[in-house]
């Protein structure tokens, strides 16, 4: 019995070209390249995006976060509307939750984000966790850097806000925007000072209508949280802004703010030093996941792990020399 043929690879020259257009059907097909799982289409897609490097690097990387219901789709879908009216390229990639049977994304980013999914200036991309770390999509990264090439100059990453998606976000944008809301009590206790270790900034949605008073109570508190705590850069205080994204009062001023960080790392160098320490750390990211990929797809080590696993589980074997069994059938 035969089975069905697999769909050619599309051609890179084309594939770069039409991205380099910003043609968006164009772009839409190179991140699915990137996204995909197949080993044709991963190798396809490393050489694209090596193709597409000499394009990238300019654009202005924003990483945003938050807890679920602190308005991030409504945040970025005010902050982009505002870049685009100033005649900005604008891409969001927004990582979605993912449908644990089918890996697909279960949200609708197009639909959360109603003004930017038909702004002609925008390019709006949900990408579904698939199961990564922290639920930040395995190939952000190279979406991102396609999204450059294409020639948007302002990209922004949302993540679910959830595990180690923070960390990860941080790890791969210039800028982190940590989102909050009004009535800070319960939230600074929750606050992982992780979080707000590597953030960039703290911003409060919804100061608004009643909640005005209990914003500004709640800058006052994270300020002062801030204060005992290690800023992540020498040149930069992380500042406490509050805004209403529904009304878009105080977009401005974050993006002011943006500018500003952007302008001081610039300056003294932080920028390219962040951006080269990231570069490394995403080719780590890179070998991990390809390790990881042979597991998975090795029959013979994945007929060997249900054994291991047992063992250790069992007390019969130590993890450590069950490492090293993994190990050695990895030849590494």
């Amino acid at each position: 019995m035969s089975s069905r043929p697999r769909p050619a690879v599309a051609d890179l020259a084309d594939l770069s070209r039409g991205v380099r257009a910003r043609e968006r059907a164009v772009i839409a097909r190179a991140i699915t390249l990137v996204e995909s799982r197949r080993p044709d289409h991963q190798k396809a897609a490393r050489r694209l995006v090596q193709k597409l490097l000499p394009f990238t690097g300019t654009a202005i990387r924003v990483g945003i976060t938050g807890a679920p219901g602190v308005g991030k789709s409504t945040t970025i879908d005010a902050l982009g509307t505002f870049l685009t009216g100033k005649g900005h390229k604008v891409a969001v990639l927004a990582v979605d939750p993912s449908s644990a049977r089918s890996g697909g994304s279960i949200l609708a980013d197009k639909t959360r984000m109603p003004r930017l999914g038909g702004d002609a200036n925008a390019f709006v991309r949900p990408s579904p966790s698939s199961g990564t770390l922290g639920g930040v999509a395995a190939k952000t990264r190279e979406s991102m850097l396609i999204c450059e090439a294409a020639g948007y100059d302002v990209v922004l990453v949302e993540t679910i806000g959830t595990g180690q998606s923070e960390t990860m976000v941080a790890d791969m944008t210039d800028f982190f925007m940590v989102l909050m809301l009004p009535g800070a009590g319960d939230e600074l206790q929750g606050l992982k000072k992780g979080v707000v270790e590597i953030a960039d900034m703290i911003a409060i949605n919804k100061a608004d209508r009643d909640y005005v008073k209990r914003a500004k109570v709640a800058a006052a508190e994270y300020r002062a949280a801030l204060h005992i705590l290690s800023p992540r850069s020498p040149s930069w205080s992380p500042p406490v802004m509050t805004y209403s994204a529904l009304k878009g009062a105080g977009i401005a001023e974050l993006w002011a703010a943006v500018l500003d960080h952007r302008e001081r790392m610039t300056n003294n160098g932080e920028l390219d030093a962040r951006r080269r320490e990231q570069q490394v750390k995403w080719m780590w990211a890179m070998l991990e996941d390809r390790v990881f990929a042979r597991l998975r797809s090795d029959p013979a080590l994945k007929a060997k792990l249900p054994r291991i696993e047992a063992a250790v589980a069992a007390g019969r074997m130590s993890p450590a020399v069950a490492v090293d069994e993994i190990a050695a059938a990895l030849g590494v």
